[in-house]
This record gives structure tokens, C-alpha cells and sequence, in this order.
């Protein structure tokens, strides 16, 4: 499928954010593919409710044992055709240990390359999972609201598969444990003519102090 557009911009983390209300086998074992695709979307169906109560990002969260910082926020927005796409903020979450060491052994200049990095695979992986949800509108949806948060969740989960390899390359690379993960609540489905434009970003580095 043709690539429309697709935008992400880059913010530092500021304290305005707190206003803003996805058959494999295993060890030889055949997993339930039906059971981990519903497990995901619980997943995300819990996240999504969480960030509704509280209205804000959580500024820490748990990736394979580590403790990871919220240090980036970004803005991102994609277009699968003229009519469909979807915009939203992406919060990038990182060990503050592994900060340290980097900007003790490399400076903090390295940074800035890492942010560039991670805004290109950010970009892909969000358009990939644009372009591999069904953004169409059911009809037996008793609401708006409610075609809205179903189409979130969906895309949450496609997003959060695509950018999980990723994510584990960039960490190999570079030896820092990052996250990213969508502010659900801040999610809009385009169905009838995609918006990506974005307001300007106001830096390309993410918080490494």
C-alpha cells in the first residue's frame, strides 16, 4: 500500500503535558494465537483506562525489570489514505541508569543522534500500524465515543508490535533500554479526511539531564 504521510515531532517533556486529557511457536510449544491477541488487547484496554482516570502520563513504568523515565513526548500522526489516519502523542520512557553511563562514557552530544534514530523507527512503526488497521467505522457501534476507543485500542496494539523489535535493536545498538508507548486518550481516528499536520516541534533531543 502506498505511503500517504506520515509526521512525528518532538517536544521536550514539560509540565504543560499534565494538563493533556498488538501461530508462533515457543520452545517447541504451539501458542494460541486467538488467546495472545486477546491478552494484548486487555492489555491495552487496562492501559487505556488508567490513562482516562488519571489524565496525565505515568512518568515511570516497568520494561523487562528495568525502571524507565518518561524523557521524551512526541507528537505523531499518519495517513493511510485521503480519508483515513490517525494523530496522537507518543511518550518514550528510558533507564536513567543507562543516561548516565552513556553520558559519562559519551557525552551528551550522543543524544541527539539517538533521537533522530528513534524518531525515524517511531514513524515507521506508527504507519505501519495506520496502514494495518481497519479505521473503517462499524455500524453497530451504539456510539461515536465507543467506535473511537475500539479503534484506538486496535491501533495501540499494532503499534506497540511493530515498534517492539525495534526497540529491542535500537537497546542492542546502543545499549540504552528505551519504551514507547501512546497516550491513548490523546488519540483521534481520521475516517473522513486524514489530517498530519503537527504543531512545530520545540526540540530534537529528549530529556537526558
Amino acid at each position: 500500500m502506498k505511503r500517504v504521510m506520515v509526521n512525528m515531532n518532538r517536544v521536550m517533556i514539560a509540565s504543560a503535558l499534565m494538563c493533556l486529557v498488538g501461530c508462533s511457536t515457543e520452545g517447541g510449544k504451539q501458542v494460541n494465537i486467538a488467546d495472545e491477541n486477546s491478552s494484548k488487547v486487555s492489555a491495552v484496554e487496562s492501559e487505556l483506562n488508567a490513562q482516562k482516570a488519571s489524565g496525565s502520563p505515568e512518568m515511570t513504568i516497568t520494561k523487562q525489570g528495568y525502571s524507565l523515565n518518561l524523557v521524551r513526548v512526541m507528537d505523531g500522526a499518519a495517513c493511510k489514505n485521503e480519508l483515513e489516519g490517525a494523530k496522537g502523542t507518543f511518550l518514550m520512557y528510558a533507564s536513567p541508569i543507562d543516561i548516565e553511563r552513556i553520558k559519562k562514557n559519551q557525552g551528551n552530544q550522543i543524544f541527539s543522534e539517538f533521537a533522530v534514530k528513534i524518531q525515524t523507527f517511531a514513524e515507521q512503526a506508527l504507519q505501519e500500524a495506520v496502514e494495518n488497521t481497519n479505521l473503517a467505522k462499524d455500524p453497530f457501534d451504539l456510539s461515536e465515543e465507543i467506535s473511537q476507543q475500539k479503534l484506538v485500542k486496535e491501533l495501540s496494539g499494532n503499534f506497540q508490535n511493530y515498534i517492539a523489535e525495534a526497540e529491542e535493536g535500537f537497546t542492542k545498538e546502543t545499549s540504552l533500554t528505551i519504551a514507547i508507548k501512546g497516550f491513548l486518550p490523546s488519540f483521534t481516528i481520521f475516517q473522513q479526511g486524514c489530517n498530519a499536520t503537527l504543531p512545530e516541534a520545540d526540540s530534537d533531543e529528549f530529556k537526558a539531564n
